[in-house]
């Protein structure tokens, strides 16, 4: 047995789209990302012109440590998430940042953690 451990200071991986930061941190068998969106942020906006589509198209599991955020599907649902809120948002939505304050969120499915906001 082991205990595998890396600190989000120490990402290795960071991509930083306008108002976004994404610290990505490998473990054996997962990666995970600590993302940042700063006040003004909405996927539209800052996210769309690296990856392009008309809207997110991958699958988020993780937790949302400080800040607010709205989530708007395709079909119309919507969702707020706020510090403390554990997430599972599905592929087809945009999101934005609510007030003034940074979204701090972990994202802990592997694969969003690897492609998120990657050209």
């Amino acid at each position: 047995m082991a205990v595998h451990t890396k600190s989000f200071d120490e990402p290795d991986e960071q991509r930083t789209p306008d108002k976004t930061t994404v610290d990505v941190v490998k473990l054996p068998g997962a990666n995970v990302a600590r993302v940042t969106f700063q006040p003004g942020w909405r996927w539209s906006d800052c996210i769309r012109p690296v990856v392009g589509g008309d809207s997110c198209q991958v699958r988020h599991v993780g937790a949302l440590i400080s800040g607010e955020m709205e989530v708007v599907h395709n079909d119309g649902s919507k969702g707020r998430l706020s510090a403390g809120s554990a997430y599972i948002i599905e592929p087809g939505h945009d999101a934005w940042v609510v007030g003034d304050e940074p979204a701090v969120s972990l994202e802990f499915e592997s694969q969003t953690a690897e492609i998120y906001a990657k050209p």
